[in-house]
């Protein structure tokens, strides 16, 4: 190991790290943008819950459709359970000008909604009602 050599100046004693205050200044910059990044993971959080309620809706929507177009006996069920969650089934059925067909709208609400999470129009064999 070589020693200094004698006209170098001595390290100066306060530039060896961090102060407290850069160390703060870090800490608050790092606290700041961690909520940012939390609000940014919440609002994804609630945007894909969104998605999957309403792609349930859809299949109870569906499955209703292909139980009409089956033209299973009886009055179907206004309350349907999916995935662990209660749906609230409307269907409204109006002829059309072929007396074979009939035009229905299926409305499917999650509990207590007022608005519909999936609405489904088609068509079915209007001899079956």
């Amino acid at each position: 190991m070589r020693s200094p050599s004698p006209s170098a100046p001595p390290p100066a004693q306060g530039d060896s790290g961090f102060s407290l205050i850069e160390a703060l200044v870090a800490l608050a910059v790092l606290a700041i943008a961690t909520v940012g990044l939390m609000r940014a993971v919440e609002s994804h959080v609630d945007s894909t819950r969104g998605l999957e309620l309403r792609q349930t809706a859809m299949w109870v929507a569906e499955n209703r459709m292909a139980e009409l177009e089956l033209g299973e006996a009886g009055e179907p069920a206004s309350q349907v359970e999916m995935l662990g969650r209660q749906w609230r089934v409307e269907v409204a059925r109006d002829r059309t000008d072929d007396p074979e067909i009939e035009r229905v709208r299926i409305r499917v609400f999650g509990t207590g909604d007022q608005a519909p999470l999936a609405s489904l129009d088609g068509f079915v064999d209007g001899r079956r009602t």
